[in-house]
């Protein structure tokens, strides 16, 4: 329920008329799977310790040191930690001595391009870094757990929202089903 309400099939804010209809006509067309990477996207993390896993919608799943590939079905996105993007532009990846971390680039992206190519309609492909101006795709479909409201911060990447996180939107939900109708 709140990734539903958070996302764009049912928040036309944001959206042009044509994408709000484009993306109610695909909830109506595609199957349950794909209908449910619509409402609650899928979030991948990949990194040198293990297979990639899939990790909650949450800000901090952002890690310095891990790829994240996000599925909201209507775009596929890869977000690199800052030090993989530290490491990527001193070109490690290029060198012989490095191919594990060569392969830690390219297994994301692959997974990726496997996702783009066995979807209809295609969707939008975004690749960004840590500050960089594509980022706001993901940070759009995570929970805001961490905001310049909530002054807590842990070392997590820290959402401009006014929007609540799933803690208060379940806490509300709560209140709400228990109060008497009167």
């Amino acid at each position: 329920m709140f990734h539903l309400r958070r996302g764009p099939l049912v928040q036309s804010f944001n959206f042009s008329p044509d994408e709000t209809v484009y993306h109610r006509y695909y909830l109506n067309r595609e199957n349950v799977s794909n209908t449910l990477i619509m409402i609650q996207p899928m979030l991948d993390s990949y990194s040198f310790d293990s297979e990639p896993v899939p990790v909650l919608l949450s800000v901090k799943s952002i890690e310095p040191d891990k790829i994240l590939l996000l599925d909201t079905f209507f775009h596929v996105l890869l977000f690199y930690g800052e030090t993989i993007v530290a490491w990527r532009n001193a070109g490690y990846h290029e060198d012989p001595e490095h191919e594990n971390f060569k392969a830690l680039l390219t297994i994301p992206n692959d997974d990726a391009m496997e996702l783009i190519d066995n979807r209809f309609p295609r969707p939008m492909f975004i690749e960004t870094d840590p500050g960089g101006s594509q980022e706001r795709f993901l940070l759009a479909f995570l929970n805001p757990e961490i905001t310049h409201m909530s002054g807590i911060g842990d070392g997590s990447k820290v959402i401009f929202t006014e929007d609540v996180s799933l803690q208060v939107f379940i806490e509300h939900l709560k209140k709400r089903a228990v109060e008497n109708e009167t």
